[in-house]
């Protein structure tokens, strides 16, 4: 009996992994407002305000949507782990990271 109870838990905890695993930003839902670049909300954003808490530096409310869009792409080590951080925390995994990274500027060796 112990065998089977823990069986069908385990079970539960594979089945509610795999939804969260489906549960993600949709590139093609993006907010219209969301600037170029890797990071992007999508239009399932509930305007929790999170993200705008956790990275106000990339994230504003779109006052006619009331939702959340990306205004500024990060650009240091930091500003990136402050955006994943936003993105981890986004309670109905609005947020997305399409990976795409801005051109790098050339240089001019001499």
């Amino acid at each position: 009996m112990i065998l089977m109870n823990f069986t069908s838990n385990r079970q539960a905890d594979i089945l509610r992994l795999n939804r969260r695993k489906q549960i993600m930003a949709n590139r093609n839902d993006r907010h219209p407002a969301n600037v170029p670049g890797a990071y992007y909300v999508d239009d399932t954003c509930t305007d929790c305000d999170l993200c705008r808490s956790l990275a106000p530096q990339f994230f504003l409310r779109h006052e006619e949507s009331g939702s959340s869009y990306v205004h500024r792409q990060p650009v240091t080590p930091e500003e990136v782990a402050a955006a994943e951080e936003a993105l981890r925390q986004c309670p109905t995994d609005t947020i997305g990271n399409d990976g795409t990274l801005p051109p790098r500027p050339q240089t001019t060796d001499h």
